[in-house]
């Protein structure tokens, strides 16, 4: 009686501890992963890439549910320019009159919620980002797919940049800019290859 006892006790902890297809958590491959940025002046726009750090995508039978990633803010990479011009901007928005960067190493973004959007791999995305350490929840909408095994979760998000107090050259603090304004929102063009 002891013996069957203590072999439910085994079968039991071992039956709460084993993954399986309810609950599965995929890790982000970082290496295959980017996020590309763009920015708008009166006068143009600019674009680059920034590393993802870490992070996670969670997937119930099959179907996202959860995750979350950090964004290493000190990869941030000007692509449309070339030479001493991409360096001198990259230099300046890692600076302190943009991200800070020495400061503020990370962002960070975390799903709360993941609604269907009635087609599959289709969802809309509520979560809180955090740059420079303040916290705002976003919305947007999400694709996954699946090819060969391997998901990717593709994302486009507009974000102001006055909400995390990044007001260079902002229209909205500062008078007289003229063709010198920076304008508030900028998007980033998300994509996460999970392993």
């Amino acid at each position: 009686m002891k013996n069957l006892f203590a072999l439910a006790i085994v079968v039991f902890f071992a039956s709460a501890f084993t993954p399986n297809n309810v609950g599965e958590g995929t890790i982000i491959d970082t290496e295959k992963s980017v996020i590309t940025w763009k920015g708008y002046k009166v006068t143009g726009e600019h674009a680059g890439t920034l590393k993802v750090k870490s992070g996670n995508l969670d997937f119930t039978d099959g179907k996202l549910t959860g995750g979350n990633f950090v964004i290493d803010m000190a990869s941030l990479a000007v692509t449309d320019l070339k030479g001493g011009g991409a360096a001198k901007l990259a230099g300046h928005l890692t600076s302190p009159d943009f991200f800070g960067t020495e400061k503020y190493p990370t962002a960070k973004f975390e799903i709360t919620k993941v609604v269907s959007r009635g087609k599959v791999g289709e969802y809309k995305i509520i979560g809180n980002i955090t740059i420079k350490e303040t916290t705002k929840e976003i919305k947007f909408n999400a694709v996954v797919t699946e090819s060969k095994g391997v998901k990717t979760a593709t994302a486009d998000i507009t974000l102001d940049r006055t909400d995390y107090d990044v007001r260079y050259g902002s229209g909205s603090f500062f008078d007289g800019l003229g063709d010198k304004t920076i304008y508030d929102e900028f998007d980033l063009s998300v994509s996460l290859v999970v392993k």
